[in-house]
């Protein structure tokens, strides 16, 4: 498969396997949330601020954010990454790196560094082909630059 096939099959996967419910900020529309489109696949804004959270509530439930980029539940707050090409996203990684992240739950895809958080689904991903996770990366390179530092993961205990 060339390149231009593989950032093809990539593109087909990235919108097949819904990486845009997480990964894209969205606003309210007639229909409910819609992507941002300047902002596609940028992760959780970094200045975006959650609503007050009731902590005895999540340690038996998982509330998302109303635009899906955000989730808090008994592991705390976790924020979706910044996926583009961006060096504030994964534009900076190698294929290798994404590879660990995806097929080990690795941050980064470093060996050392924290296990991917809910509701990121890498146990499931890791069962993809390696042809496929490679035309995903492939795609995910050419995606638009969207400069967003998203926030580290919280505790329970700093949401109170």
């Amino acid at each position: 498969m060339d390149s231009t096939e593989m950032v093809a099959r990539g593109k087909y996967l990235v919108n097949a396997m819904g990486c845009d419910d997480c990964h894209s900020p969205k606003r309210m529309g007639p229909q409910g949330p819609e992507i941002i489109p300047e902002l596609r696949l940028s992760g959780h804004p970094h200045d975006a601020k959650l609503p007050p959270v009731d902590t005895t509530a999540v340690k038996n439930w998982a509330l998302m954010a109303m635009d899906g980029t955000a989730m808090v539940g008994p592991w705390g707050a976790s924020y979706s990454a910044n996926i583009t090409s961006d060096q504030t996203g994964i534009g900076a990684w190698s294929e290798a790196q994404f590879l660990k992240a995806i097929r080990e739950g690795k941050l980064k895809g470093l060996d050392g560094t924290r296990p991917l958080l809910p509701p990121m689904p890498w146990f499931v991903y890791k069962n993809m082909n390696d042809k496929d996770l490679k035309a995903i990366f492939a795609f995910l390179k050419t995606v638009k630059p969207v400069e967003n530092v998203v926030p580290v993961p919280k505790g329970l205990a700093q949401l109170q």
